[in-house]
C-alpha cells in the first residue's frame, strides 16, 4: 500500500487545498481499483505530474483535475475541471513524463497518461470520481 514518502506541498488557497484534497480521493480510488502509488507530485521545472502509479507492468502518469460542487450534482457546472488540459500543458506533461522514464531507466515500459476529474462536496464530505483514461499527450 501506498506510504507517504515525500513531503508535501503546503497549500494555502482554497484552490490549492481542494485541489490537494481532490488528490487524495484520486489516490484512494486508485488503490481501491488495484493501483499502487509509486509517487505524488512528481515535479520539474517544466511541470508536474499529480500521480504516478502502476498496475501490473503498466506506469499510469494521473493528472487529477478538482471542483467544488454542492451535493455532487454536476449537471449545472458550467465548466468542467478537464477543461484545463490545454494543448501547451499536455506538451509539457509529456516531457515530465519522458523525464520520468529516462531518470529511473525504465527503457521501454508500457504506459499511459490518465485525467481523474473528482467533483467534492465537501459540505457533505462526498466525492465522486470520472476517469478519462488514455489521453494522448
Amino acid at each position: 500500500m501506498y506510504k507517504q514518502a515525500i513531503c508535501m506541498k503546503n497549500f494555502t488557497s482554497n484552490t490549492q487545498k481542494i485541489g490537494e484534497l481532490g488528490e487524495g480521493v484520486a489516490c484512494n480510488y486508485l488503490i481501491k481499483h488495484s493501483f499502487l502509488i509509486l509517487e505524488r507530485n512528481y515535479t520539474k521545472k517544466w511541470g508536474e505530474i499529480d500521480i504516478i502509479a502502476q498496475k501490473g507492468d503498466k506506469r499510469y502518469f494521473i493528472e487529477v483535475k478538482s471542483k467544488n460542487v454542492s451535493k455532487l450534482d454536476v449537471s449545472h457546472v458550467t465548466s468542467r475541471p478537464e477543461e484545463g488540459m490545454h494543448p501547451w500543458k499536455m506538451k509539457r506533461l509529456r516531457r515530465v513524463v519522458e523525464t520520468y522514464l529516462i531518470s529511473k531507466r525504465l527503457g521501454y515500459v508500457e504506459w499511459q497518461f490518465d485525467l481523474l476529474v473528482v467533483y467534492l462536496d465537501i459540505y457533505n464530505r462526498k466525492a465522486r470520481v470520472e476517469v478519462v483514461e488514455n489521453v494522448i499527450l
